[in-house]
Protein backbone atom coordinates (compact mmCIF):
# COMPACT_ATOMS: atom_id res chain seq x y z
CA UNK A 1 0.00 0.00 0.00
CA UNK A 2 1.38 3.38 -0.44
CA UNK A 3 2.33 6.03 1.67
CA UNK A 4 -0.09 8.18 0.09
CA UNK A 5 -3.12 6.17 -0.13
CA UNK A 6 -2.14 4.82 3.47
CA UNK A 7 -2.55 8.84 4.95
CA UNK A 8 -6.26 9.29 2.45
CA UNK A 9 -7.18 6.16 4.45
CA UNK A 10 -6.29 7.56 8.03
CA UNK A 11 -7.95 10.78 6.95
CA UNK A 12 -11.23 8.50 6.09
CA UNK A 13 -11.24 7.04 9.16
CA UNK A 14 -10.55 10.18 11.25
CA UNK A 15 -13.19 12.27 9.12
CA UNK A 16 -15.90 9.17 9.74
CA UNK A 17 -15.54 8.88 13.74
CA UNK A 18 -15.43 13.33 13.77
CA UNK A 19 -18.58 12.50 11.78
CA UNK A 20 -19.65 10.24 14.69
CA UNK A 21 -18.92 12.27 17.64
CA UNK A 22 -20.90 15.08 15.68
CA UNK A 23 -23.86 13.68 15.35
CA UNK A 24 -24.09 12.72 19.13
CA UNK A 25 -23.27 16.48 20.05
CA UNK A 26 -26.11 17.25 21.28
CA UNK A 27 -28.52 16.02 23.72
CA UNK A 28 -31.99 17.74 24.86
CA UNK A 29 -33.05 17.13 27.98
CA UNK A 30 -36.81 16.91 28.07
CA UNK A 31 -38.89 16.85 31.11
CA UNK A 32 -41.87 15.15 31.64
CA UNK A 33 -43.97 12.99 33.26
CA UNK A 34 -43.53 9.79 32.79
CA UNK A 35 -45.50 6.32 32.41
CA UNK A 36 -48.30 5.92 29.48
CA UNK A 37 -47.66 9.43 28.70
CA UNK A 38 -44.14 10.24 28.67
CA UNK A 39 -44.14 6.38 26.50
CA UNK A 40 -46.75 8.61 24.02
CA UNK A 41 -44.24 11.54 23.00
CA UNK A 42 -41.54 8.52 22.90
CA UNK A 43 -43.28 6.78 20.28
CA UNK A 44 -45.00 10.15 18.72
CA UNK A 45 -42.22 12.75 19.10
CA UNK A 46 -38.83 12.17 20.25
CA UNK A 47 -38.50 8.57 18.24
CA UNK A 48 -39.33 9.58 14.48
CA UNK A 49 -37.25 13.29 15.30
CA UNK A 50 -34.21 11.55 16.54
CA UNK A 51 -34.76 8.91 13.40
CA UNK A 52 -35.11 11.69 11.19
CA UNK A 53 -31.95 13.81 13.32
CA UNK A 54 -29.33 11.45 13.86
CA UNK A 55 -27.22 14.59 15.51
CA UNK A 56 -29.85 14.61 17.95
CA UNK A 57 -30.34 12.60 21.31
CA UNK A 58 -33.13 13.27 23.28
CA UNK A 59 -33.15 11.99 26.75
CA UNK A 60 -36.36 11.99 28.72
CA UNK A 61 -36.74 13.15 32.58
CA UNK A 62 -39.59 12.21 34.66
CA UNK A 63 -39.26 15.27 37.23
CA UNK A 64 -42.70 16.69 35.98
CA UNK A 65 -44.45 16.32 39.10
CA UNK A 66 -41.68 19.07 40.92
CA UNK A 67 -40.50 20.51 37.55
CA UNK A 68 -41.50 24.49 38.25
CA UNK A 69 -39.81 24.37 41.80
CA UNK A 70 -37.02 22.25 40.31
CA UNK A 71 -36.55 24.94 37.28
CA UNK A 72 -37.40 27.91 39.82
CA UNK A 73 -33.78 26.59 42.43
CA UNK A 74 -32.08 25.99 38.65
CA UNK A 75 -32.66 29.65 37.61
CA UNK A 76 -31.73 30.88 40.56
CA UNK A 77 -28.65 29.24 40.88
CA UNK A 78 -27.70 29.95 37.25
CA UNK A 79 -27.05 26.53 36.29
CA UNK A 80 -30.06 25.42 33.74
CA UNK A 81 -29.60 22.31 32.83
CA UNK A 82 -32.68 21.54 31.77
CA UNK A 83 -33.65 22.11 27.83
CA UNK A 84 -37.48 21.98 27.60
CA UNK A 85 -40.05 20.95 30.33
CA UNK A 86 -43.83 19.76 30.10
CA UNK A 87 -45.91 21.69 32.45
CA UNK A 88 -49.55 22.07 33.25
CA UNK A 89 -51.23 25.90 32.24
CA UNK A 90 -51.12 27.52 35.64
CA UNK A 91 -47.69 26.55 36.22
CA UNK A 92 -46.79 27.89 32.74
CA UNK A 93 -48.29 31.12 33.71
CA UNK A 94 -46.31 31.73 36.77
CA UNK A 95 -43.50 30.54 35.03
CA UNK A 96 -43.46 33.28 32.30
CA UNK A 97 -44.59 36.16 34.42
CA UNK A 98 -41.74 35.01 36.69
CA UNK A 99 -39.05 35.34 33.50
CA UNK A 100 -37.94 32.25 33.79
CA UNK A 101 -39.24 30.64 30.59
CA UNK A 102 -38.56 31.94 26.77
CA UNK A 103 -42.10 33.66 25.49
CA UNK A 104 -42.79 32.23 22.04
CA UNK A 105 -44.02 33.56 18.84
CA UNK A 106 -46.60 31.27 17.70
CA UNK A 107 -46.86 32.07 14.37
CA UNK A 108 -43.21 32.54 13.88
CA UNK A 109 -42.10 29.59 16.01
CA UNK A 110 -44.14 27.25 15.09
CA UNK A 111 -45.70 25.27 12.46
CA UNK A 112 -49.15 26.05 10.60
CA UNK A 113 -51.48 23.90 10.16
CA UNK A 114 -51.94 21.83 6.80
CA UNK A 115 -54.28 24.76 5.07
CA UNK A 116 -51.94 27.55 6.18
CA UNK A 117 -53.94 28.36 9.04
CA UNK A 118 -51.48 30.42 11.56
CA UNK A 119 -50.60 28.11 14.80
CA UNK A 120 -51.73 31.22 16.80
CA UNK A 121 -55.52 29.95 15.39
CA UNK A 122 -55.16 26.88 15.38
CA UNK A 123 -54.26 26.61 18.83
CA UNK A 124 -56.79 29.32 19.83
CA UNK A 125 -57.38 30.47 23.62
CA UNK A 126 -55.19 27.29 24.53
CA UNK A 127 -52.21 29.53 24.23
CA UNK A 128 -52.70 31.26 28.02
CA UNK A 129 -49.63 32.56 28.14
CA UNK A 130 -46.66 33.65 25.56
CA UNK A 131 -44.55 31.32 27.43
CA UNK A 132 -46.72 28.19 26.30
CA UNK A 133 -47.03 25.97 23.62
CA UNK A 134 -50.29 23.25 24.13
CA UNK A 135 -50.26 20.03 23.66
CA UNK A 136 -53.03 18.44 24.83
CA UNK A 137 -56.65 18.80 26.41
CA UNK A 138 -56.59 16.00 29.44
CA UNK A 139 -58.65 15.86 32.59
CA UNK A 140 -58.14 14.63 36.02
CA UNK A 141 -61.33 11.64 36.68
CA UNK A 142 -61.94 9.17 39.32
CA UNK A 143 -60.90 4.80 38.49
CA UNK A 144 -62.69 2.72 40.58
CA UNK A 145 -62.02 -1.02 41.36
CA UNK A 146 -64.95 -2.67 39.61
CA UNK A 147 -64.18 -5.85 41.83
CA UNK A 148 -64.38 -3.93 45.38
CA UNK A 149 -67.14 -1.28 44.90
CA UNK A 150 -70.83 -2.58 45.46
CA UNK A 151 -72.24 0.04 44.84
CA UNK A 152 -69.79 1.82 41.60
CA UNK A 153 -68.92 5.43 41.90
CA UNK A 154 -71.62 8.21 40.16
CA UNK A 155 -70.92 11.53 41.57
CA UNK A 156 -68.20 13.06 42.89
CA UNK A 157 -70.31 13.01 45.93
CA UNK A 158 -69.45 9.43 46.41
CA UNK A 159 -66.08 10.00 46.29
CA UNK A 160 -66.40 11.74 49.58
CA UNK A 161 -69.35 9.28 50.97
CA UNK A 162 -67.74 6.46 52.99
CA UNK A 163 -70.75 4.87 54.06
CA UNK A 164 -71.69 4.18 50.56
CA UNK A 165 -68.38 3.28 49.42
CA UNK A 166 -66.26 2.12 52.12
CA UNK A 167 -62.23 1.75 51.55
CA UNK A 168 -59.36 4.20 50.91
CA UNK A 169 -58.89 6.63 47.88
CA UNK A 170 -56.37 8.40 46.56
CA UNK A 171 -55.52 11.94 45.89
CA UNK A 172 -53.14 14.07 44.68
CA UNK A 173 -50.94 15.70 46.87
CA UNK A 174 -51.56 18.99 46.19
CA UNK A 175 -54.60 21.49 46.66
CA UNK A 176 -55.46 22.50 42.90
CA UNK A 177 -58.90 20.05 41.58
CA UNK A 178 -59.49 18.83 45.74
CA UNK A 179 -60.60 22.26 46.81
CA UNK A 180 -63.10 22.17 43.65
CA UNK A 181 -64.08 18.40 43.98
CA UNK A 182 -64.82 19.16 47.89
CA UNK A 183 -67.31 22.13 47.29
CA UNK A 184 -68.80 20.37 44.28
CA UNK A 185 -69.29 17.32 46.58
CA UNK A 186 -70.32 19.95 49.51
CA UNK A 187 -73.02 20.97 47.22
CA UNK A 188 -71.53 24.35 45.73
CA UNK A 189 -72.68 25.45 42.14
CA UNK A 190 -69.94 24.66 39.71
CA UNK A 191 -70.52 28.53 38.82
CA UNK A 192 -70.25 29.61 42.39
CA UNK A 193 -66.46 27.24 42.76
CA UNK A 194 -64.03 29.89 42.51
CA UNK A 195 -66.18 33.22 43.98
CA UNK A 196 -66.52 30.59 46.79
CA UNK A 197 -62.76 29.79 47.06
CA UNK A 198 -62.10 33.48 47.14
CA UNK A 199 -63.57 33.45 50.22
CA UNK A 200 -61.63 32.75 53.58
CA UNK A 201 -65.15 31.16 54.61
CA UNK A 202 -65.33 29.25 51.28
CA UNK A 203 -61.66 28.07 51.76
CA UNK A 204 -62.37 26.63 55.26
CA UNK A 205 -65.28 25.18 54.02
CA UNK A 206 -63.55 23.05 51.42
CA UNK A 207 -60.80 21.87 53.83
CA UNK A 208 -63.55 20.60 55.95
CA UNK A 209 -65.20 18.84 53.71
CA UNK A 210 -61.35 17.34 52.52
CA UNK A 211 -61.41 16.26 56.41
CA UNK A 212 -64.17 14.04 56.18
CA UNK A 213 -61.91 11.67 54.17
CA UNK A 214 -58.47 12.93 55.34
CA UNK A 215 -57.89 9.53 57.46
CA UNK A 216 -58.91 7.52 54.14
CA UNK A 217 -56.47 9.24 51.91
CA UNK A 218 -53.54 7.87 50.35
CA UNK A 219 -51.51 11.11 48.85
CA UNK A 220 -50.05 10.44 45.29
CA UNK A 221 -47.19 12.86 43.37
CA UNK A 222 -46.96 11.30 40.50
CA UNK A 223 -49.50 9.80 37.51
CA UNK A 224 -47.92 6.48 37.63
CA UNK A 225 -49.20 5.57 41.26
CA UNK A 226 -52.78 5.82 41.48
CA UNK A 227 -53.29 3.55 38.21
CA UNK A 228 -50.85 1.55 40.16
CA UNK A 229 -52.79 1.76 43.62
CA UNK A 230 -55.70 0.59 42.04
CA UNK A 231 -53.90 -2.06 40.32
CA UNK A 232 -53.07 -3.88 43.60
CA UNK A 233 -55.93 -3.35 45.49
CA UNK A 234 -54.37 -0.40 48.02
CA UNK A 235 -57.13 1.78 47.20
CA UNK A 236 -60.65 1.68 45.53
CA UNK A 237 -61.21 5.03 44.21
CA UNK A 238 -58.31 7.19 42.80
CA UNK A 239 -58.31 10.15 41.22
CA UNK A 240 -55.84 10.27 38.15
CA UNK A 241 -55.16 11.73 34.90
CA UNK A 242 -57.60 10.08 32.18
CA UNK A 243 -54.71 8.79 29.95
CA UNK A 244 -53.40 6.25 32.66
CA UNK A 245 -56.29 4.56 33.20
CA UNK A 246 -56.99 4.53 29.68
CA UNK A 247 -54.08 2.48 30.13
CA UNK A 248 -54.44 0.52 32.72
CA UNK A 249 -57.89 -0.38 31.27
CA UNK A 250 -57.61 -0.97 28.01
CA UNK A 251 -53.57 -2.16 27.75
CA UNK A 252 -53.31 -3.82 31.37
CA UNK A 253 -56.82 -5.09 31.21
CA UNK A 254 -56.74 -4.33 35.13
CA UNK A 255 -60.89 -4.69 36.58
CA UNK A 256 -60.82 -0.78 37.07
CA UNK A 257 -64.21 1.59 35.33
CA UNK A 258 -64.11 5.39 35.32
CA UNK A 259 -66.59 7.69 36.72
CA UNK A 260 -66.31 10.92 34.31
CA UNK A 261 -68.60 13.11 37.14
CA UNK A 262 -67.05 16.61 37.21
CA UNK A 263 -63.55 15.63 35.45
CA UNK A 264 -60.98 18.56 35.74
CA UNK A 265 -60.10 19.70 32.62
CA UNK A 266 -56.62 21.38 32.26
CA UNK A 267 -53.82 21.85 29.27
CA UNK A 268 -50.47 20.36 29.28
CA UNK A 269 -47.43 21.81 26.96
CA UNK A 270 -44.41 22.76 26.91
CA UNK A 271 -42.17 25.90 27.97
CA UNK A 272 -38.03 26.34 27.19
CA UNK A 273 -36.24 27.20 30.19
CA UNK A 274 -34.31 30.98 29.81
CA UNK A 275 -30.32 29.59 30.15
CA UNK A 276 -30.96 26.15 28.22
CA UNK A 277 -27.56 25.85 25.89
CA UNK A 278 -29.56 24.35 23.20
CA UNK A 279 -31.85 26.89 22.43
CA UNK A 280 -31.53 26.72 18.34
CA UNK A 281 -31.95 23.28 18.79
CA UNK A 282 -34.95 22.96 21.26
CA UNK A 283 -37.31 25.32 18.77
CA UNK A 284 -36.28 23.51 15.95
CA UNK A 285 -38.12 20.30 17.59
CA UNK A 286 -40.87 22.17 19.20
CA UNK A 287 -41.91 23.35 15.26
CA UNK A 288 -41.69 20.20 14.26
CA UNK A 289 -43.56 18.11 17.63
CA UNK A 290 -46.41 20.17 17.68
CA UNK A 291 -47.34 20.53 14.36
CA UNK A 292 -50.89 19.21 13.09
CA UNK A 293 -49.52 15.66 12.42
CA UNK A 294 -47.35 15.01 15.46
CA UNK A 295 -50.41 16.23 17.90
CA UNK A 296 -53.03 13.91 16.22
CA UNK A 297 -50.63 11.16 16.02
CA UNK A 298 -49.48 11.20 20.33
CA UNK A 299 -53.36 10.26 19.98
CA UNK A 300 -53.08 7.41 18.82
CA UNK A 301 -51.19 5.73 21.86
CA UNK A 302 -53.34 7.62 25.31
CA UNK A 303 -56.45 9.05 25.27
CA UNK A 304 -55.58 12.67 25.49
CA UNK A 305 -57.22 15.74 23.26
CA UNK A 306 -54.75 17.51 20.56
CA UNK A 307 -54.25 20.78 21.48
CA UNK A 308 -54.38 21.96 17.56
CA UNK A 309 -58.34 22.22 16.11
CA UNK A 310 -56.28 20.68 12.51
CA UNK A 311 -55.58 17.77 14.77
CA UNK A 312 -59.00 16.81 15.42
CA UNK A 313 -60.28 15.28 12.82
CA UNK A 314 -56.71 13.20 12.17
CA UNK A 315 -57.35 11.32 15.20
CA UNK A 316 -58.26 8.09 15.07
CA UNK A 317 -57.22 4.20 16.27
CA UNK A 318 -54.80 3.33 18.44
CA UNK A 319 -52.10 1.99 16.96
CA UNK A 320 -51.22 -0.82 18.62
CA UNK A 321 -55.12 -1.91 20.07
CA UNK A 322 -56.79 -0.85 16.77
CA UNK A 323 -59.86 0.64 19.21
CA UNK A 324 -61.88 3.84 17.98
CA UNK A 325 -59.90 6.92 20.48
CA UNK A 326 -62.36 9.14 19.65
CA UNK A 327 -65.12 7.34 22.55
CA UNK A 328 -62.33 7.11 24.87
CA UNK A 329 -61.36 10.63 24.94
CA UNK A 330 -62.34 13.51 28.07
CA UNK A 331 -64.04 15.89 25.72
CA UNK A 332 -66.61 12.55 23.99
CA UNK A 333 -70.53 14.19 24.71
CA UNK A 334 -70.60 11.32 27.08
CA UNK A 335 -67.67 11.83 29.35
CA UNK A 336 -68.15 15.55 29.30
CA UNK A 337 -71.63 16.38 30.99
CA UNK A 338 -70.02 17.66 34.04
CA UNK A 339 -66.58 19.30 33.51
CA UNK A 340 -64.68 21.72 35.40
CA UNK A 341 -62.03 23.75 33.49
CA UNK A 342 -59.63 25.33 36.13
CA UNK A 343 -59.49 29.09 36.44
CA UNK A 344 -55.30 29.79 35.70
CA UNK A 345 -55.59 33.18 36.78
CA UNK A 346 -57.13 32.67 40.29
CA UNK A 347 -54.66 29.98 40.97
CA UNK A 348 -51.51 31.70 39.36
CA UNK A 349 -52.75 34.65 41.76
CA UNK A 350 -53.35 32.11 44.60
CA UNK A 351 -51.40 29.16 44.35
CA UNK A 352 -48.79 29.94 46.65
CA UNK A 353 -51.08 30.47 49.20
CA UNK A 354 -52.93 27.48 48.73
CA UNK A 355 -50.28 24.72 48.70
CA UNK A 356 -48.82 26.56 52.18
CA UNK A 357 -52.56 26.03 53.55
CA UNK A 358 -52.61 22.65 52.21
CA UNK A 359 -49.09 21.88 53.80
CA UNK A 360 -50.19 22.84 56.98
CA UNK A 361 -53.23 21.44 56.54
CA UNK A 362 -51.79 18.14 55.90
CA UNK A 363 -49.34 18.38 58.48
CA UNK A 364 -51.97 18.63 61.34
Amino acid sequence: MSKLLKQVLVIMVSLSWMSGIALAETTLVVVSWGGAYTASQQKAYHEPYMKANPDIKIVNDDSAAEGAAKLRAQSEAGNVTWDLVDVVAADAISLCDEGIVEEIDADKDLAAAPDGTPASKDFGNLIVTPCFIPQIVYSTTFGYRKDKVKTPPTSIADVFDLNKIPGKRSLEKKPIGNLEWALLADGVPVEKVYETLSTPEGIDRAFKKLDTIKSQVVWWTKGAQPPQLLADGEVVIASAYNGRLFNAIEVEKQPIGMMWDWQVFDLDGWVVPKGTKNKAAVMKYLKWATDTQRLADQAKFISYGPARASSAPKVGKHAELGIDMKPHMPTAPANSKHTLLFNYEWWADNRDDMDERFQAWLAN
